[in-house]
């Protein structure tokens, strides 16, 4: 990890929107316990902001729906190929103890709004390796609504790792799944943009989770109102286990 820094708009100028260098950041965050994880700030150059912003799927629905071409604009689909590059896992999966975490098969997941059912305090399931989520929205109010955190147990949101990481454009949050690996975030209704990268154990999971996903998506079109009153009144400690 001897790579130097990027300047923040070193990949706009050549067409790169994330460089494995800027994972170096004096700034990034890499830890071990309770579960590896880690938290990296500036991952996208502040020049492609206004271009990704017009590109972000613009889904009638809430929640996290699997990545689509049509939905999306050119950047958003050359930023996920990116994200989801070889070269890039591979940074990711080295600072999380999982090697060649590159040949893993990818699952890329976009979400541009929540209801408060989301962010129910869980570990993910065991077919994931590593998980990765890379926030776009450009301002947050001052709330810790909507704001992710890792955790030390599955009952108590507020039992933090650390400070809560706030879903502003360019942070980054990984970490490599564990029977412990505890996070969620307060009950939030509104937008919420953000790109999820899961590195799973199969491809038989990749098309498992990806028909589950859009079925979900069907379901929401249908009967969204529905999702959003069963949300309503969640516990902010409400958890599940994977």
């Amino acid at each position: 990890m001897n790579a130097v820094p990027l300047s923040p708009d070193r990949s706009a100028d050549d067409g790169h929107l994330l460089d494995p260098a800027r994972l170096d950041r004096p700034d990034t965050l890499v830890c071990t316990l309770p579960f590896p994880f880690m938290v990296a700030h500036a991952q996208l150059p502040s020049a492609a902001s206004d271009e990704l912003a017009r590109d972000f799927p613009r889904y009638p629905s809430a929640g996290f729906f699997p990545h689509e071409v049509g939905d999306c604009g050119a950047s958003i689909n050359r930023l996920i190929t990116e994200l989801t590059s070889s070269e890039f896992a591979d940074a990711i999966g080295a600072r999380l103890g999982v090697p060649e975490l590159g040949t893993y098969p990818s699952l890329v997941t976009i979400c541009r709004a929540l209801n408060k059912r989301h962010g129910t305090i869980h570990t993910d399931s065991k077919s994931k390796v590593v998980t990765a989520l890379l926030y776009l929205n450009e301002s947050w109010p001052d709330i810790s609504e909507g704001c992710f955190r890792f955790l030390n147990r599955i009952d108590d949101i507020d039992d933090v790792v650390m400070s809560e990481i706030r879903p502003l454009y360019g942070n980054l949050v990984a970490f490599r799944r564990a029977d412990n690996s505890f996070h969620g975030h307060l009950p939030h209704e509104g937008e919420r943009r953000v790109i999820q990268v899961a590195w799973l154990t199969s491809e038989d999971e990749k098309l498992r989770k990806t028909q589950r996903g859009k079925l979900s998506r069907l379901f929401k079109k249908l009967f969204g109102g529905l999702d959003r009153r069963l949300g309503a009144g969640r516990d902010r400690n409400a958890a599940h286990r994977d």
